[in-house]
């Protein structure tokens, strides 16, 4: 027989992204609605080793889900990553009376709840919540359409810059290791060229595609480069190396930054972390334990949380293809 669950802890680890928010309430609520009590923790891991919990009820939750953030804070824990730390927050749990735990991150805070249930048994759940995008088992993250749609309106403005000055820019998205950012806003908002980790797109076919833009009479160019592109050692000496090489033109760098990580979550994001919120409680209350939920095909699923650790997440390669069109 699975564990009765009567309380309920969740916390947010890792970077924060737009829709944590909105995913705090839906558990909190989705606790409520099953008459079991929700407990936020504070500081993610760190917060559990310091007991800082707080009780939660579907009033404590009013007016958030159109905030970006994460009112519950998010730390990364040295502590938490040592046997000592991680009996110190299960004491803390148990002391608390809590059955289960919803983890709202990344694949480090999935890999700390893995390791969490590994010595101690405890039930833990995860939630994806990410702008990367870059998890296995679901199509969306957390926070990776707001990004988006941010990304997009910057690289708009940008572009009205652009065009008065006939200039190149360069404009850096986040992306260390996954270029959905890039690819996605890029399309979105018709850059010239898209540089991201997983395509090696190399110098010499970067010159030549700007050279074929300015002989087919574009007078200004975007070029959107993930961060985490291997094109360059960063995107200041890319710029460098295009202006040694192409002197007429005039090349300006962008780099958005944290802007991306933050600001009012899309009504997408609000929805999606309201689904995934509902389904991870229901599942723990089913007894379900060491999964992701996630979203694929319009359908909220489980996914294994070794597996989506370990799965990587795949660039499509028809956007590819249609990023090479439209740059035509």
């Amino acid at each position: 027989m699975p564990k009765t669950i009567k309380k309920v802890g969740v916390l947010t680890s890792g970077g924060d992204s737009p829709g944590m928010n909105a995913a705090i309430r839906s558990v909190v609520r989705t606790c409520a609605y099953h008459n079991i009590e929700c407990i936020g923790i504070y500081r993610g891991y760190q917060g559990m080793i310091e007991g800082d919990f707080k009780d939660m009820g579907p009033r404590s939750v009013n007016n958030i889900v159109n905030k970006g953030g994460t009112i519950l804070k998010s730390a990364r824990s040295v502590e938490f990553r040592t046997p000592e730390g991680r009996k110190k927050a299960h004491e803390n749990l148990v002391k608390a009376g809590v059955d289960a735990l919803v983890v709202i991150g990344g694949d480090g805070s999935f890999t700390g709840g893995l390791i969490f249930n590994s010595e101690f048994g405890f039930p833990v759940m995860g939630i994806p919540g990410t702008i990367d995008n870059d998890i296995y088992g679901t199509s969306f993250t957390l926070g990776y359409d707001t990004a988006l749609n941010t990304v997009v309106d910057c690289i708009d403005k940008i572009r009205d810059t652009a065009s008065s000055h006939n200039r190149l820019f360069f404009v850096e998205v986040m992306g260390r290791d996954a270029g959905h950012i890039a690819l996605n806003a890029g399309i979105g908002a018709g850059a010239e060229e898209i540089l991201i980790p997983e395509e090696d797109l190399g110098l010499d076919r970067l010159l030549d595609s700007l050279q074929k833009s300015k002989a087919s009479g574009k007078s200004s160019s975007i070029v959107v480069i993930a961060e985490g592109d291997k094109i360059g050692k960063n995107v200041f000496e890319l710029k460098d190396y295009v202006e040694a090489n192409l002197p007429e033109y005039d090349v300006r760098v962008s780099v958005l930054g944290h802007m991306q990580r933050g600001g009012s979550p899309s009504c997408f994001d609000r929805v999606l972390a309201s689904r995934l919120g509902v389904k991870a409680v229901e599942s723990l209350i089913e007894g379900k334990s060491n999964y992701m939920v996630g979203l694929r095909e319009d359908k909220v699923i489980l996914t294994p949380l070794e597996q989506a650790i370990k799965g990587k997440s795949e660039i499509d390669r028809e956007l590819l293809r249609v990023s090479d069109i439209m740059s035509t």
